[in-house]
């Protein structure tokens, strides 16, 4: 099954929430209003780094239509939050680390008031040095940000001696990979409706990848307990792990307790440029070495990368990435360090990918690098180092065995587009060209780690229960922010129980209702609604089926379900529909399970079970005289077991791989001595529907072994991974230039070309 654009099948569908969103009629959370009402604003940072020194805020308060100005006195707990490491002030006393610093809220009448408020706030700084350099930021008299020191994170991965394999090596190649500061640039920037409740509860409706992470450090905040909060997360008009952390989540709870009045927020654009996440900016510096038959004997990895002010989960990113630079190679010996730093700069955080995609390009960068030095093919390279099925995970831990690697790795070398890679190497189209444009076509490979990893809370679970109206509830912790996720729990449904889409309610991100399933995060979802229902199936099924056995008089055994109610095993009648049964049964129908993402036996913090193995090809073709690269043409192969949804893994794959190529072609959001100077998206390019114009072909590997029982993987984060050292290789076909830096800009074509080093020193091209 080959899956693009035109093509269509029987199992293709409309999505429950596809009619609200290409009419409008969806009320994302930060539509949403009350009366009366108030508007809240936030009052930022004027510098990077700076001594507070006062903060007057007598005459904002007098301000007509102000009814709250709160600063760090005003907050009754914990000022402070983080998803790991709660770092960040909710509101600055002391001390500001970034632009995006909170030091006042406010609450008001209008947005205007809000905004006239905020001006006239006056704070004293005592400006002090930036760190805007996460190398300059490790010196010994550089300023230390935090009492830890500037260093937020180190990881480190060792096997054999190195600096010994590489004096054994037949060719060494060494190399620094650059790669940028992205934004997420969701549809909805970050918002939302706080609303306090006559009982003394707060109904907070805000966007989040994880409501019953936000409640947990909104209670802390806010010194109440948990029941107190109730959170309602979804719909969402976009995340991809940006909105995972807290943003305005404190300060809209903070304005709605404080008044007792329901607050409004919604963060301009500008205001999410400034104070939102980023993906981490890395600089990988790389060493590998290989034999004269091609095969890895040495790889050595210095990663650094810059997290901004706080931590946030930037320390699981490196783990992340520091996994991920090894990725699904084998090498004899291997010295891979990683360390994350505090700096002046904006937030760094989660990010569809998570440290894999700057790991993924520089890793695949190496890999075609040495096969070109030594003459061989760099997918025959590839093959020959590829783990195998029965081999250990990149840190030499247990992992759920599959043919992923194989099978994708095969399915690129038989592709068209691959076998036209060829054609290219023999000048046999370039004529049809305009002598100014060449063509090239390149590919990557990766394994993708889904779920936390070890030594993380990993929670999963749901539950299905026959409603007082018949509907078939499935009620699950998790969001629904432009994935397909609803979708794909529908399809599920129909085709594991019979239900048809009539009879099922879907019921998710609200704390006050549902399990907790663990984060919207990590590729995890899916695969964990999937396992989910396939606990519930027997016991859910057998519930319906005995009930409705005692109402028909009838043996459970001889009946089956189906769309609208029971039926005979023998016929597709309905004898007693879902509403009769609820009316009748005598006894609750429900069923809820509860679990954790499968993880390795290893005490690796962060290491991972289960991979998502994948694959692309791209053609691309670059104008020698502008130095613009334009990417024609895409194949994915990608392994992640059983398709729930066609449409959805498509859109999946496409939508990451939009994403990778804005990061490897346009997107950086640029900073100079700690300030944005990318504010909006008038000077922040992202690619539309005209840069994505060309066809892209996905082919799904469905394939698992016979006795694994964990079902699908995810797809959500890997058709971003695996485009950028793509692009990367067929820019090098059609220029001889090879990339280092992203996003590739036009300048490249004048920068000096890479050399390649042999062991004696002497033996470059």
């Amino acid at each position: 099954m080959l899956l693009n654009r035109e093509n269509s099948g029987a199992r293709w569908r409309i999505r429950p929430d596809g009619a609200g969103k290409v009419t409008g009629g969806l009320v994302y959370l930060t539509d949403m209003s009350a009366q009366p009402m108030l508007y809240g604003l936030v009052l930022r940072s004027e510098h990077p780094h700076a001594r507070v020194i006062s903060i007057q805020t007598e005459r904002a308060k007098q301000h007509k239509g102000v009814h709250a100005v709160l600063t760090h006195q005003n907050i009754p707990g914990l000022n402070a939050f983080g998803i790991a490491h709660p770092d960040q002030p909710v509101l600055c006393a002391d001390t500001v680390r970034y632009v995006g610093d909170a030091l006042v809220a406010v609450a008001a009448e209008s947005m205007a008031l809000a905004q006239e408020a905020l001006e006239l706030v006056e704070i004293e700084y005592e400006v002090l040095d930036i760190l805007d350099d996460p190398e300059e930021a490790l010196l010994a008299d550089a300023p230390q940000l935090h009492k830890g020191g500037n260093a937020m994170h180190r990881t480190a991965f060792a096997r054999g001696d190195v600096d010994e394999a590489f004096k054994q090596c037949a060719f060494v190649v060494e190399e620094t990979y650059y790669t940028p500061r992205q934004m997420h640039t969701y549809m909805e920037t970050e918002g939302g409706l706080f609303v306090p409740g006559e009982d003394g509860r707060l109904t907070v409706y805000s966007p989040t990848q994880h409501g019953f992470m936000d409640r947990m450090q909104l209670a802390r905040i806010l010194a109440v307990p948990l029941e107190q909060i109730r959170i309602v997360s979804s719909p969402i008009g976009g995340s991809f792990g940006g909105k995972d952390e807290l943003n305005v989540q404190p300060y809209g709870a903070l304005l709605a307790i404080y008044t007792g009045r329901a607050i409004k927020m919604h963060n301009s654009r500008q205001e999410s440029v400034r104070a939102g996440l980023k993906r981490h900016p890395m600089r990988i510096a790389m060493k590998t070495g290989i034999d004269a038959a091609g095969r890895l004997l040495a790889h050595q990895v210095d990663i650094l990368s810059d997290t901004g002010p706080y931590s946030t989960l930037g320390a699981e990113v490196l783990n992340f990435a520091t996994e991920h630079v090894i990725g699904p190679y084998k090498y004899e010996h291997l010295d891979v360090k990683g360390i994350s730093v505090f700096t002046n700069n904006g937030m760094s955080g989660e990010f569809r990918g998570f440290g894999g995609n700057q790991a993924i390009f520089a890793l695949e960068g190496q890999m075609d690098r040495l096969a070109e030095r030594l003459g061989m093919s760099p997918w025959e390279f590839r093959k020959l180092n590829m783990r195998q099925k029965e081999d250990l995970g990149p840190f030499d831990q247990p992992i759920a065995m599959t043919e992923g690697a194989e099978r994708v790795w095969s399915a690129v070398e038989k592709s068209q587009l691959w076998q036209e890679k060829t054609h290219l190497e023999l000048n046999a189209i370039e004529g049809s060209l305009d002598p100014w444009l060449k063509l090239g076509i390149g590919a990557a490979f990766t394994m993708h780690g889904a779920g936390l990893g070890v030594g993380i809370p990993d929670p999963a679970g749901g539950r299905l229960k026959l409603a007082a109206d018949g509907k078939i509830e499935a009620v699950f912790g998790y969001e629904e922010f432009g994935q397909g996720l609803l979708a794909s729990l529908e399809q599920m449904l129909i085709e594991q129980f019979g239900f048809g889409a009539v009879d099922i309610r879907m019921i998710i991100g609200d704390t006050d209702i549902v399990p907790d399933s663990g984060s919207t995060t990590a590729s995890r979802a899916t695969a964990m609604m999937w396992k989910t229902l396939q606990r519930l199936k027997k016991p859910f099924t057998d519930q319906l089926l005995k009930e409705a056995g005692s109402i028909m008089e009838c043996p459970a055994e001889e009946l089956k379900l189906r769309e609208g109610g029971i039926c005979k095993l023998t016929n597709d009648l309905v004898l007693l529909s879902y509403a009769d049964l609820a009316c009748k049964a005598i006894r609750p129908i429900s069923s809820e399970t509860s679990f954790s993402f499968p993880t390795s036996p290893t005490e690796r913090v962060g290491a991972h079970f289960m991979y998502t193995y994948s694959a692309v090809v791209v053609k691309v073709e670059l104008n020698t005289l502008t130095g613009r690269v334009k990417v024609l043409q895409q194949y994915h192969a990608v392994a992640a077991g059983p398709v729930i949804n066609p449409q959805g893994y498509l859109g999946q794959i496409e939508g990451g791989s939009s994403m990778a190529l804005g990061f490897t072609l346009l997107e950086d959001a640029v900073m100079d001595k700690g300030h944005y100077i990318t504010r909006n998206l008038d000077t922040y390019l992202v690619p539309t529907i005209a840069d994505q114009l060309g066809l892209v072909e996905v082919e799904p590997i469905e394939h698992l072994p016979e006795r694994d029982d964990y079902g699908p993987r995810g797809i959500g984060e890997v058709g971003s991974v695996t485009l950028a050292p793509a692009i990367a290789a067929a820019v090098r076909q059609a220029s001889g230039k090879w990339v280092t830096k992203l996003p590739i800009e036009p300048g490249f074509l004048q920068e000096t070309p890479f050399f390649l080093t042999g062991v004696s020193g002497n033996d470059r091209p």
